[in-house]
């Protein structure tokens, strides 16, 4: 079980946008406190998504023996999913060039979208509202806590498996923070390397890993159902 729900948690965590936020938060008047609201709204949507999503799937019984072939019915759906959200990553043009294209069509400046206008001047209350939008659930997400939710587990180990998916989920939050805690000009100056990265090869690092998560997913659902 924590094998299989630590290796979902990872591949949900690996989210190029979450590590830019966090660099723009590092680079603010107040990086520190900023950051680390930023980091409680992750960690805050992390715990009540996965919670809420552990009791609907222990209620629905599916760790329960008899339902074994819905419990693999639902890894196949999930891969499916998974598989096809990767598809439409792939093919959806960047942000900036929808806009572009759609500004040249009306003539009009284009509007800052929502993470935009709340990053604009980092401020704690902001950063903890970006951290919950950034951090929604995600297939992933759902995937590793289902492995939890199906699981023969007692209460100690759930709750600690449950705690860890969270804890690798926000990743990409915490994980600057603690090194900009450690060595505050170390981490900026490489943060700032690993900005530029990001942007070049943010997406196609989203598609491999949604579209990998989904093979595996889909694999485990049709030997299960086999």
């Amino acid at each position: 079980m924590f094998e299989q729900a630590a290796g979902l948690a990872l591949v949900a965590a690996i989210y190029p946008p979450a590590a830019l936020v966090a660099a723009l938060y590092l680079a603010s008047a107040r990086p520190g406190k900023t950051t680390a609201f930023y980091v409680a709204g992750g960690f805050a949507v992390a715990a009540v998504i996965g919670v809420i999503a552990l009791i609907a799937l222990r209620g629905g019984g599916l760790s329960l023996p008899h339902h074994h072939h819905t419990r693999y019915g639902l890894r196949l759906g999930l891969g499916v999913l998974a598989l096809v959200a990767a598809v439409v990553i792939y093919k959806r043009k960047p942000r900036a060039t929808r806009k572009a294209a759609k500004q040249a069509r009306s003539g009009k400046p284009k509007k800052p979208g929502m993470i935009e206008r709340l990053t604009a001047d980092p401020k704690p209350l902001t950063a903890f509202i970006v951290g919950v939008i950034m951090f929604g659930p995600s297939i992933t997400f759902i995937a590793a806590v289902q492995v939890v939710a199906t699981a023969k587990a007692d209460l100690p180990s759930t709750f600690v498996a449950m705690a860890m998916i969270v804890v690798l989920t926000v990743l990409f939050a915490w994980l600057p923070l603690v090194a900009y805690l450690v060595a505050p000009d170390f981490t900026t100056s490489n943060l700032r390397r690993l900005e530029a990265w990001l942007r070049r090869h943010g997406k196609p690092i989203i598609v491999a890993a949604v579209g990998l998560i989904g093979v595996l997913l889909v694999i485990q659902g049709i030997v299960g159902l086999s």
